[in-house]
């Protein structure tokens, strides 16, 4: 009997498993501790930001000339940027390196220049959004975090992903939303589970501390019911609509990534000076008012103090708007690629919900719906982040629709090719079975292939 239980002893090894259980419990309180002051600071940061920039918001309608002096605070930014910036000028493509390879970290300097400068963007008039602040306040506030506590490659990989969670799940308020694109982002066709829990608690933690600041999220709401046969339940053809829409979603990710990219590598090679690029990018800006008539295409889009502008919110109720997501398109293409900071996420949302608004009614579908679901699809296909799309729509507007959100914004990533806005995306799985592929090549890569597969001597060789 003592011979039986002691080859169980062996064979089960009482004390290795205590002693598992106890590293991983010191693993989680570690970690615990480092992850939550991390998010809240990072969800104040976030609430300081939302304040200021609706505070520039209302300053830009208060006193319009504001706009006038869009060419100078565009190349005070690049000033900016130029002298003390050129290490994090790279922005959120810089995080995701970071985290694919943990090198020399990304610099704390990038918090209080990318606040800054969205700010300035918002206040004289620029077109942009305000993820990429949000983001680039997490990522650079968990980087300096993993040196403070120096931590190693691995561990630096999960702060930086949970930064990244926080930044985005506090300034949306879509927490499970933020920790899934932390995950998502990376790579096409991969999630990172391994900082899943992570990027959980600190989506969570930043969105909650943002809320205890005061700050409260624009709510949306689909008045179309669907179906009565149940939430989850979608008629076949309402489901081959939202499908038909999709493909248009994708196509507008793909063609607002590459037009931004395009045309920010033609201003960089015309123009190698970064505050004289910006100034420009003021002026065509400027421009573009003069010619559209109107200032609606100005800021985040999320709302406006003069009747009748266009906003993300009015597509939703309509009436029909046929041309405002091609407008909007070009202010924010001219502002980005000026080198005028910000993101691309929230006039992402504004150009899908204008196209889904009119594509709905040509595809005969209720407005509201179809605007909720190129809210989400356009970005999904933009930043090839079908998952967390998903799920932001489902926490924006409920579950009831979450069928046709999942299919607008599965449909969006495959349309959207090997494109995004994010050039250090790598390509995990293709989208494309047949396309080679080694687990390495990123978005910047993909693109310089295609570029270089183009005949050079086109015009010789028709002569």
């Amino acid at each position: 009997m003592r011979a039986t239980f002691r080859n169980l002893y062996h064979e089960f090894n009482v004390a290795a498993f205590f002693r598992d259980r106890h590293d991983h419990a010191m693993s989680v309180v570690r970690w615990t501790l480092i992850l939550l002051p991390m998010a809240a600071l990072v969800g104040t940061l976030c609430a300081a930001f939302l304040w200021s920039l609706d505070a520039a918001t209302q300053a830009r309608f208060d006193y319009p000339w504001l706009l006038y002096l869009l060419p100078v605070g565009g190349a005070a930014i690049a000033l900016l940027y130029h002298h003390a910036g050129r290490s994090v000028e790279a922005g959120n493509n810089l995080i995701v390196e970071q985290i694919h390879e943990p090198g020399g970290g990304v610099p704390l300097r990038m918090a209080p220049l990318v606040f800054l400068g969205t700010i300035a963007t918002h206040l004289f008039g620029g077109s942009a959004g305000r993820e990429g602040t949000a983001v680039q306040l997490g990522g650079s506030l968990a980087s300096a975090i993993a040196g403070l506590f120096r931590l190693d490659a691995s561990g630096i990989r999960i702060l930086l992903m949970a930064g990244v969670a926080a930044g985005f799940g506090a300034v949306f308020g879509t927490p499970l939303a933020g920790a899934v694109f932390a995950l998502e982002v990376l790579a096409l066709g991969r999630v990172e589970y391994g900082g899943i829990i992570p990027c959980l608690l600190a989506a969570l933690v930043g969105d909650w501390t943002c809320h205890a600041w005061g700050i409260h999220h624009t709510p949306y709401h689909i008045a179309y019911a669907g179906p009565a046969t149940g939430a989850l339940l979608v008629e076949p053809l309402m489901l081959l609509k939202a499908t038909i829409a999709g493909v248009a979603f994708g196509l507008a990710g793909l063609v607002f990534a590459e037009a931004n990219h395009a045309f920010g590598g033609f201003l960089k090679r015309r123009i190698p000076y970064g505050p004289a690029r910006a100034a420009l990018g003021g002026v065509l800006v400027i421009a573009l008012v003069w010619i559209v008539g109107t200032r609606a295409y100005l800021g985040l889009g999320v709302w406006s103090a003069i009747p009748g502008d266009p906003t993300i919110a009015g597509f939703f109720s309509g009436p029909v708007d046929w041309w405002s997501w091609a407008l909007k398109m070009l202010f924010t293409v001219v502002t980005l690629s000026a080198g005028f900071k910000g993101g691309e996420v929230t006039p992402l949302f504004f150009i899908g919900a204008a196209l889904g608004n009119a594509l709905g009614w040509l595809l005969g579908a209720p407005l509201d719906l179809f605007a909720a679901l190129g809210f989400v699809a356009v970005f999904a296909g933009a930043a090839n982040t079908p998952l967390a799309c998903t799920i932001m729509g489902i926490e924006l507007f409920g579950a009831t629709h979450a069928v046709p959100i999942a299919a607008a914004c599965f449909v969006a990533y495959i349309c959207s090719g090997h494109n995004g806005i994010y050039l250090s995306q790598r390509i995990a799985v293709p989208k494309r079975p047949a396309r080679a592929h080694t687990g390495t090549l990123t978005l910047r890569d993909a693109r310089a292939s295609r570029r270089s597969r183009r005949p050079s001597n086109t015009v010789k060789e028709h002569n």
